[in-house]
């Protein structure tokens, strides 16, 4: 058998204020999975117990990214989290505090 990919989903997350890039991953991760009912590895004869997940997430500052806390977000299966350059970092006028958007991709494999 052989890892089979069965689904991409993709996302995007915020933080408003505060400019917490972990926050931002987080909610990216979340848009992208909590949209979707993935019903294949059942269909296959698989538990979504056996989903290998593997998250992608650009933000623009990537070492501000706690990958333990985004992988938290996992609901089934195992997963890992890579983090790239990325995403957006808008400052306000003042200079004192910025938006960053995170953008997240989860990938999601079957041994089948």
């Amino acid at each position: 058998m052989a890892l089979k990919r069965v689904a991409l989903e993709i996302g995007m997350g915020t933080d408003i204020r505060g400019g917490d890039y972990t926050k931002a991953a987080v909610r990216a991760l979340r848009d992208a999975l909590w949209h979707n009912s993935l019903t294949v590895a059942g269909a296959v004869g698989k538990s979504s117990d056996d989903m290998q997940v593997e998250v992608l997430i650009g933000v623009p500052q990537p070492d501000k990214v706690d990958t333990a806390e985004v992988l938290k977000i996992l609901p089934h299966g195992t997963g890992t989290v890579k983090v790239f350059q990325g995403g957006l970092e808008i400052a306000n006028e003042a200079g004192t505090d910025k938006t960053v958007i995170a953008q997240a991709a989860a990938i999601v494999r079957l041994d089948l």
